[in-house]
């Protein structure tokens, strides 16, 4: 049995200085951020901390800088934070130096300082030691709350937690939790939906789900390779050209648990003007493409996501962000919302979806981590998960 994950509510931690490591790379429109969902989520571990008396030094990374960039500042993170907090959160310069180490120095119990962007520095993705050695020395306790980086070993979500006691917070917690439950003991019936752009993206989710799943429906873009599969023309279709014999060789022994699409909307371009129609999946026409689930798919997808107990969905059904094709991917979601079961959406387009159409707070649990949460369902350890245990 692999040790443990301590948790923060098991750490003592009055008086201390705690470096919390958090997911705040929102979506941002200039500086203004369009989506606070990283951050509110983040909320129940800076306030449990504040109350216990701890001084908190919060760390992040957002985007890809390559070196320091003010696009890539956090300064309208330590913004809205402080309105959420109803205390001044500053910004420091940096996430690492004599500023940074004197400021930290001088904090007392439920003050909050926000480092700047971490990926400034390219040592934090290289995971390098003495930089994560730099972060480390600001505090007495790590606390890593995010699960949206912790499929990646870098200083800050990794390196630290093997230099200063390291715990997680209570969005790993439900995190760990809501995915643990689906994958180890699920409620039956157990349904998972995978849609997407391409089979070979989720290879290893398919083959991990599979024996625990009792039924498999999927959408989106990698349905057409399974229609290759089956013999169909599927036109100008998205074709994952290299995993037509796979998408064969698990129709042919998985048949019973596969669900895949009997309709298609097609059109001849992506737009939101595009002239649509419907046609059965065996029926696409050569110069036509398909870009969501047909109103067939729809009933069919919706009954078998309505009478499971617990639903896990990872990519959309369609290319739901343009008008004439969001109807397949906003319907699975009304589906899960009105489904009685535990709902999961698994992070990434998903999530985006679920909050485009405002069905967020219906579901059961909305991951924080698109590429961590389906990393997770692939069965892969993830570093800085592994680092606390």
């Amino acid at each position: 049995m692999p040790k443990p994950i301590k948790m923060v509510d098991s750490a003592s931690v009055s008086g201390k200085k705690v470096l919390v490591r958090c997911d705040f790379n929102v979506p941002l429109d200039g500086s203004t951020i369009t989506d606070d969902r990283r951050i509110t989520e983040a909320l129940p571990t800076i306030k449990y901390l504040i109350d216990q008396g701890a001084a908190l030094i919060l760390c992040s990374h957002l985007g890809r800088p390559k070196g320091i960039s003010l696009e890539f500042s956090l300064a309208p993170v330590a913004a809205r934070l402080s309105q959420l907090l109803g205390k001044y959160v500053p910004l420091l310069g940096d996430s690492i130096g004599p500023e940074v180490q004197a400021t930290c120095a001088g904090m007392n119990p439920g003050d909050v300082v926000l480092l700047e962007n971490v990926r400034y520095h390219p040592e934090e993705e290289a995971n390098d030691p003495a930089f994560a050695a730099q972060l480390a020395s600001l505090a007495d306790i790590y606390v890593n709350d995010a699960f949206g980086t912790s499929h990646r070993a870098h200083a800050s979500t990794e390196g630290v937690a093997h230099i200063i006691p390291g715990y997680a917070g209570f969005l790993i917690k439900k995190e760990l939790e809501f995915l643990g439950m689906a994958l180890e003991s699920p409620a039956r019936p157990f349904v998972a939906i995978l849609g997407g752009a391409k089979v070979k993206d989720k290879i290893t989710v398919i083959d991990n789900l599979l024996p625990k799943v009792d039924k498999l429906i999927i959408g989106g873009g990698m349905a057409f390779t399974f229609f290759k599969a089956q013999g169909y023309e599927i036109g100008k279709s998205l074709l994952d050209e290299t995993n037509v014999a796979y998408a064969a060789e698990l129709l042919k022994e998985h048949g019973d648990k596969i669900v895949l699409p009997c309709d298609t909307v097609i059109s001849t371009e992506l737009s939101e003007t595009a002239a649509t129609s419907v046609v059965k999946v065996d029926s696409i026409p050569a110069d036509k493409l398909g870009a969501d689930i047909g109103p067939a798919s729809i009933a069919l997808f919706s009954e078998i996501i309505l009478g499971a107990k617990t639903v896990v969905w990872n990519g959309p059904m369609g290319v739901f962000e343009m008008t004439p094709f969001m109807a397949g991917t906003k319907a699975v979601a009304q589906a899960m919302a009105d489904c009685d079961g535990i709902t999961i959406v698994g992070g990434g387009d998903s999530a985006a979806a679920v909050e485009k159409f405002d069905l967020a707070e219906k579901m059961s649990h909305v991951s924080t981590g698109g590429g961590a949460s389906l990393e997770f369902l692939e069965g892969k350890a993830l570093p800085g998960i592994e680092a606390l245990r």
